[in-house]
């Protein structure tokens, strides 16, 4: 029996009801809602951690960002570390990543040094001594997708395999400021394509209040999106030339939607503002909400609101929200539309007949909820709840799943479904073949693990957040906080009432971080594998 082949779509920072098939009444996705209608979609899926860098490794090797070491932006995925792309590999699959990555830094900025862990009047230990492990994950062979980098030599070449894929083309960074090898392919088809790229560069657009947001010069056929299709489509046509025998999987990663908001052409006017609703909870102070959230709201009101990088900042400019909302339905429409062009020629090709679709994001955007944008810091559902859905090329056993399922269940699956067992230590469930079920029966909740940056928060100290969301209730712990969040979801959707300190909920808090605590001890590494005992 041939092994299946794999087509793994992926957005970036895409919440859950930002798609058709996800109940949204506005956006137009008729391809990805197609396969959530021909394969199974999952309504309760979250990721591991709501941060790009950390979430896209949880998913490679299959660990939480506590175990893999990538525990925030700026952390590489360790060269040495498994993944499941490694292992599809080692069976023969051709594997093949185009677009973002975001496994390794994409900036080159240094490793800081904490000061809150400084111990006064106490000599530091010397600069190779003073982390916990000796390699830092820097140098030449964690630099592959520095950004400048590309854009001063975009015919620079990187090490293959990268991670387990034998083939990468890469479009790192977001809107129309992407570079890697999408700065030769741009540059083989334009003259200047610095004059169209950016802030600068972009088109006069009255009334545009939004911030973050224009409307760039660079055309539909040449922005990311179709970068990332285009070479995706040749790749198709590369394997359906060669062994027909030979499985293949591939990663289309899409670097939008996220900020800056700046779809092209006729997709930046796609969606009127006035059509947008605003979120139910966007001029909603909740009960006993977040002190990072009230200061927030303070800056917003003391103009000390910075809302110009990726820090989260508060809305209160409803037009301005509106904008935000209608930009990044465009972008998605294009992807959505990028998307129908591939799964066209994997028809075409002959290819879909043995070829496994899924569709994920890698994480959520507030975009207006508690008037927030962004991400960072906070775990309202609109960050953790990702869509996931795996569409069989028979079509067969459409459905909506309510399993409690997330990031780190991914490669497990994919693996599963090639027949393939997953790496010592792997800590994802197979969520579709059925091979985990005793596990999946006996999965109560869902961990996610933040472990924030101050510079990402726009304060001095960091934000340590571990949350577990189940089929009701969602329970958040801060370190070194007293505060704590507990919302029942059922009732409250809109995790408006937080009931940490509500008497009557005494029992359901204490249960659950009874529950949050025996999933901790569960997913305590277990790689590498011990010297046996007699």
């Amino acid at each position: 029996m041939r092994q299946p082949n794999f087509l793994l779509f992926m957005t970036d920072q895409h919440r859950a009801d930002h798609l058709g098939c996800y109940g949204n009444p506005i956006v137009q996705t008729p391809n990805i809602d197609g396969l959530a209608e021909r394969g199974r979609r999952f309504d309760k899926f979250y990721v591991a951690c709501p941060i790009c860098m950390p979430n896209r490794i949880a998913m490679m090797t299959g660990r939480m960002p506590g175990t893999n070491g990538s525990r925030h932006n700026g952390i590489p995925l360790d060269l040495e570390a498994v993944t499941f792309v490694d292992l599809l590999r080692s069976e023969g699959y051709k594997t093949a990543l185009i677009g973002k990555s975001h496994l390794q830094n994409m900036t080159g900025r240094p490793v800081s040094d904490d000061a809150s862990q400084q111990k006064a009047g106490l000599a530091e230990p010397p600069e190779d001594l003073g982390d916990a492990v000796r390699e830092r994950r820097t140098g030449p062979a964690y630099e592959a997708e520095m950004m400048k980098q590309w854009a001063e030599n975009p015919d620079r070449e990187i090490r293959l395999p990268y991670y387990g894929f034998d083939h990468v083309r890469f479009a790192n960074g977001h809107g129309d400021q992407v570079h890697g090898h999408y700065d030769r392919w741009l540059q083989d088809r334009h003259t200047n394509p610095e004059a169209l790229r950016g802030l600068d560069a972009a088109m006069e657009t009255p009334g545009l209040r939004a911030p973050q947001a224009w409307r760039t010069s660079v055309p539909e056929e040449l922005y990311p999106t179709s970068y990332v299709a285009d070479e995706t489509l040749s790749f198709l046509d590369e394997v359906a030339k060669g062994d027909e025998s030979q499985p293949f999987f591939i990663q289309c990663s899409f670097p939008d939607p996220h900020h800056p908001f700046t779809p092209p052409g006729r997709y930046f006017d796609l969606y009127d503002p006035n059509d947008i609703p605003l979120p139910e909870t966007f001029k909603t102070i909740g009960k006993d909400e977040h002190p990072f959230l009230t200061a927030l709201r303070s800056d917003t009101l003391n103009d000390k609101a910075d809302d110009a990088g990726p820090r989260p900042f508060v809305m209160t400019d409803a037009d301005a929200t509106r904008q935000i909302i209608a930009l990044t339905y465009g972008m998605i429409t294009m992807v959505d539309d990028a998307i129908g062009r591939i799964l066209e020629k994997l028809r075409a090709c002959g290819l879909d007949e043995n070829t496994i679709v899924i569709f994920t994001s890698d994480h959520g955007d507030f975009m207006g909820d508690h008037g927030l944008m962004l991400k960072h810091g906070l775990h309202y559902n609109g960050v953790l709840r990702v869509p996931f859905i795996w569409s069989e090329p028979d079509g067969a056993g459409a459905s909506v799943s309510q399993q409690l399922s997330g990031t780190i269940d991914i490669g497990t699956t994919i693996l599963a479904r090639a027949g393939l067992a997953p790496q010592n230590g792997s800590q994802g469930m197979d969520i579709i073949s059925g091979t985990g079920s005793d596990e999946l029966a006996s999965r109560k909740g869902m961990l996610v693990e933040e472990d924030e940056l101050g510079i990402h928060l726009g304060r001095d100290e960091g934000m340590r957040t571990r949350t577990f969301v189940t089929g009701r209730w969602r329970l958040s712990l801060f370190d070194g906080m007293d505060y704590g969040e507990l919302f029942d979801r059922e009732i409250d959707p809109g995790e408006t009432q937080n009931l940490w300190n509500s008497p009557a909920h005494a029992r359901p808090r204490a249960e659950l971080m009874e529950l949050m605590l025996r999933e901790m001890i569960r997913l305590g590494d277990t790689a590498p594998r011990p010297t046996h005992v007699a």
